[in-house]
């Protein structure tokens, strides 16, 4: 585990900055005490990533169920009663888990996963943008369109006019201009630029202008623009932000009926998630994704049984650590253990973190979530990517992340009816030759997103040192997500020796280097 510390070290720095402001700002939003936050990030990172099979997923409180915890708790009465639907919940996932039901991520399409990508991107830049000039009306973490104070996230930026506040814009404009620096010039100069990231320099530099600028009147960044974590007088008051559930609730069927909704939204926005940062990973490593349901369950019972908010795996935090360079699963558990020990030693300090500082961090994860030219490589893929890719940025944007990704699912699903398709590919063991054993694996007339799970299952159950020949030549439609997992497949083929000879009707070659170009340049459509 720690063989890539190098690298997981200084992204999971990156993590933590970025999960602070989301902890307490998910917590404000669903109407829970702030601490309720932290301990689900603390949770999420160290007893998630833990147990956790994914590599750069981090897990922790998710804007998505901010607005079912905060109905929740009315519903149900008292935020300890609501510590018992989080607590079943936990249990529902890990029965998912042990039921399997993690086959269920492999059913949305790649176009829903990178709108879903896309759209979130553009969220966290839309809504960061009044925080970075100082108007911090909505609490950090939220993604609906429609905020909690009756603004929707455009209105909210017209407003900065006549809320801009000097001192966090400065700040905000230095911080973006380090973390520009830095991410362009400085990192390419020495391993010390590397090792030392750009977000850890531009929080140090916010702290400093805090505390320099407290006696000018015009610079002075007040208490409602900066970071606010809970600052216990001793340790009894620590111990006291601790909520326990009141189990003497476990009968009343609301609770149950909470209990489902947070499982079933837990799951689908944890296995969404897991699709998404697999394609994000440049390491294309695979997720056991029944595995992540149980290490969700898990987490959610310790976080309930504590007092924290229901966790799921969230791709803020998950795309900040895969843009920082994290490897391998420590970079999330050191991120839980920096959250843990930052709020036991240094609330203080942490209080002295301008939130503009941290909207800059931000906007840089957005930008490289929703770069322009995605949606021109979107559009070349043809309309059965283009249409079902636009659909769900647009719902995420304009509605919220779940109503997002379930549109563009039904607009997918549409494209492939009306595509007509056929599912079936056929793999079967030919002889022994020179001691490897050589394979054929012939993919049908029809084959699309739908046989993701299936065909990635075998690919990955291939023996190392063997020979595949694939066969594609009755094939008259090749969906773009079966091509993709051809091409991640052909990274790790080179590392297991495994020999692939990809014969189709437009020619054969061995080894093909890329499956995207080599069929973008003989495209297989009906």
């Amino acid at each position: 585990m720690f063989k890539h510390i190098k690298s997981d070290l200084p992204s999971s720095i990156v993590v933590f900055f970025v999960a602070l402001p989301l902890c307490l700002g998910i917590a404000l939003a669903s109407g829970a005490p702030l601490f309720s936050g932290l301990i689900a990030g603390i949770v999420g990172g160290i007893v998630v990533g833990s147990l956790s099979g994914s590599k750069i997923g981090v897990s922790g409180p998710a804007a998505g169920l901010a607005a079912i915890v905060l109905t929740a708790i009315g519903t149900l009465g008292a935020y300890e009663n609501f510590l018992v639907a989080v607590v079943l919940a936990g249990i529902i996932q890990i029965v998912f888990g042990i039921l399997k039901a993690g086959i269920i991520g492999y059913y949305f399409p790649s176009s829903v996963i990178k709108g879903m990508l896309t759209g979130i991107g553009i969220i966290i830049i839309l809504k960061q943008i009044p925080h970075f000039f100082g108007y911090d009306a909505e609490p950090q973490g939220a993604d609906s369109f429609i905020g909690a104070y009756g603004e929707n996230t455009f209105s909210a930026i017209l407003n900065i006019v006549y809320n801009i506040t000097l001192g966090p814009t400065i700040i905000g404009i230095i911080a973006l201009c380090i973390l520009l620096l830095w991410d362009k010039v400085l990192s390419k100069k020495g391993k010390i630029f590397q090792l030392v990231q750009g977000p850890l320099v531009a929080v140090a530099v916010g702290i400093i202008f805090f505390a320099i600028t407290q006696s000018n009147t015009a610079l002075a960044i007040t208490k409602s623009h900066l970071v606010s974590v809970p600052i216990p007088e001793d340790a009894a008051s620590f111990l006291n932000q601790f909520s326990f559930p009141n189990f003497g609730v476990i009968t009343n069927p609301e609770v149950w009926v909470v209990a489902f909704t947070l499982a079933l939204v837990a799951s689908l926005e944890t296995l969404l998630c897991v699709e998404a940062t697999d394609k994000l990973d440049p390491h294309k490593n695979v997720t056991p994704t029944n595995r992540e349901l149980f290490a969700q369950g898990t987490g959610n019972v310790i976080s309930g049984l504590i007092g924290g908010l229901p966790i799921t795996q969230v791709i803020v935090r998950s795309s900040a650590n895969i843009q920082s360079g994290g490897r391998t699963k420590l970079s999330a558990i050191l991120h839980g253990f920096l959250l843990l020990i930052s709020v036991i030693l240094i609330p203080r300090l942490l209080n002295m973190i301008p939130l503009s500082v941290l909207a800059a961090i931000l906007l840089i994860v957005g930008y490289k979530l929703a770069k322009p030219g995605l949606f021109k490589k979107m559009y070349d893929l043809g309309w059965k990517q283009w249409v079902p890719f636009n659909v769900t940025v647009f719902g995420i944007v304009f509605i919220d992340l779940l109503y997002g990704i379930g549109l563009g699912l039904m607009v997918g699903i549409v494209v492939i009816l009306i595509k007509s398709y056929q599912n079936s590919h056929f793999l079967h063991m030919e002889d022994m030759s020179n001691g490897v054993q050589k394979m054929k694996m012939t993919l049908a007339e029809e084959v699309t997103f739908f046989n993701k799970g299936a065909i990635l299952k075998e690919l990955d159950q291939l023996p190392h040192n063997s020979y595949l020949e694939l066969d594609v030549r009755k094939t008259r439609y090749l969906d773009n997500d079966i091509i993709e997992i051809l091409d991640d497949f052909a990274f790790k083929a080179k590392e297991r020796n495994i020999t692939i000879k990809l014969i189709s009707e437009r020619g054969t070659i061995e080894n093909p280097p890329s499956y995207l170009e080599f069929f973008r340049l003989r495209p297989i459509t009906a």
